[in-house]
């Protein structure tokens, strides 16, 4: 059991906010990944931290407003399960992958995002104050063998050795690595690292 208080706002346990939680905390940020890829916004929202960590403590999970209305029983299912309040009665990590939504076939579709919750996801994505932060911290843990295959990466993709990436360097670069990313996304991907 751990007892200090860490982790994001918005993806924060509320056992976490109690000082008293264990792995079911995991499975709970998990719920919010995925409520976060289905519908491109938050399950719990506020304009402030304290506003994010009181609605985590009430727990209500939204399903009205869209996209919810067409997204399966069978995954909000899953999500109220990893969104349970009290970790006891939620799902094990073990539990999740054995949901019907996660391995039965052809009951989580096989469709391109709606380009609204792509809208949402990006939207969300940039506003993230802490991103570049964080980004830089893990740059700081990266092992020397870490930083090398990035930095051959990055080299890679940087044609003309300017020592930048341009638009149209990242976009052959992203596709000899197998991305399928339209030119929208990249730019947008450009936009909010810059």
């Amino acid at each position: 059991m751990f007892t200090d208080v860490v982790g994001s706002p918005y993806y924060v346990a509320p056992e976490v906010l109690c000082k008293h939680y264990g792995p079911e905390a995991d499975v709970w940020t998990a719920g919010v990944i995925l409520y976060i890829l289905l519908s491109g916004v938050p399950p719990f929202w506020a304009e402030t931290h304290q506003g994010i960590f009181d609605a985590v403590l009430k727990g209500h999970i939204g399903f009205d407003s869209e996209p919810w209305p067409l997204i399966s029983d069978s995954a909000k299912d899953l999500i109220r399960k990893m969104l349970c309040s009290r970790p006891r009665d939620r799902l094990t990590a073990h539990q999740v992958l054995c949901h019907p939504w996660i391995c039965e076939n052809g009951v989580a579709p096989d469709r391109a995002l709606d380009p609204a919750i792509l809208s949402r996801l990006k939207q969300f994505s940039a506003m993230n104050k802490l991103k570049k932060m964080a980004l830089r911290v893990i740059a700081e843990r990266l092992s020397e063998e870490e930083i090398a295959g990035l930095r051959e990466m990055f080299m890679t993709m940087d044609t003309d050795n300017s020592g930048a990436n341009t638009f149209d360097e990242l976009k052959a670069g992203l596709r000899r690595y197998g991305s399928t990313l339209k030119d929208t996304e990249i730019r947008d991907l450009m936009d909010a690292v810059s």
